[in-house]
């Protein structure tokens, strides 16, 4: 952190070893961010205490799934927090390990991994439960004013500009209508700001693909990874990034540089 400036990494590993193994530690190195958010590193905690996943300079903080192989979060901080928060307070999903927060002196940082509902309607029905309880999450952050980010797969596309079929995928969950009203009430009613379209505008601009057909190689993607902070947040978005020159997972790396406000 220099002068009043942060970069924050975020980043699907679906696995985190078959992503240390493809050379995403290598280039987090070299990428030297403040703060790096993982989702769905499907390990132990055992697992995650290893040396390959516990990066030089870096205070690391896990909050993994109970079921192994499953789901799992983590953040990986420069600085030293002031506190820790593991979960959201939910009997449901803090089991799933989808949720860490680091407190600072001027901000709080969280790692998340929404649910998918893609395996059918049970597991839709518990995404939409898992955006009620986030979204009382945020509404607690904005009426306390706290400075807050959360970073991580949201599992959900905004608008037409983010997903490259938007009228095929009207009824497929990710793109359903109901989810993208969760986005927009956040955005609008609760004020909080997508940090990659606040400097870029761009369409393709994807950090998912599917590994069925070549979705990959023709660019058929979603932007379902964000960096999404509330109005009380300390710094604003400086540059907004996704890294495509090398492929660590089905999902891209979104990385933000931020100055104070």
């Amino acid at each position: 952190m220099e002068d009043g400036e942060i970069k924050v990494i975020t980043i699907n590993v679906n696995g985190i070893r078959a992503a240390e193994k493809k050379g995403l530690f290598q280039w987090l190195e070299k990428e030297d961010p403040d703060f790096i958010c993982l989702q769905e590193v499907r390990a132990q905690i055992e697992d995650m205490k290893l040396d390959t996943f516990w990066p030089e300079g870096y205070f690391c903080h896990h909050e993994v799934a109970e079921k192994k192989g499953y789901s799992g979060t983590a953040l990986f901080s420069k600085l030293e927090p002031t506190e820790i928060i593991h979960g959201l307070g939910s009997d449901e999903f803090d089991i799933e390990g989808r949720y860490i927060e680091c407190h600072f002196n001027d901000f709080v940082i969280a790692s998340t991994y929404f649910p998918s509902g893609s395996s059918g309607d049970a597991r839709q029905e518990a995404k939409y439960r898992f955006l009620d309880i986030f979204r009382k999450k945020l509404e607690s952050m904005n009426n306390k004013k706290i400075s807050y980010l959360f970073c991580g797969d949201v599992n959900i596309v905004h608008k037409e500009i983010d997903i490259t079929n938007w009228k095929a995928n009207q009824k497929n969950s990710g793109c359903l209508p109901e989810e993208r009203a969760w986005l927009d009430e956040i955005f609008n009613r609760l004020k909080c700001i997508d940090g990659f379209r606040a400097v870029n505008d761009e369409s393709e601009q994807y950090t998912w693909w599917s590994n069925r057909g070549n979705a990959w190689a023709n660019n058929v993607g979603w932007r379902i990874d964000y960096q999404i902070f509330n109005n009380h947040f300390a710094y604003k978005v400086r540059s907004a990034s996704i890294y495509k020159d090398e492929r660590f997972s089905d999902h891209a790396p979104l990385i933000i540089e931020y100055e104070n406000t």
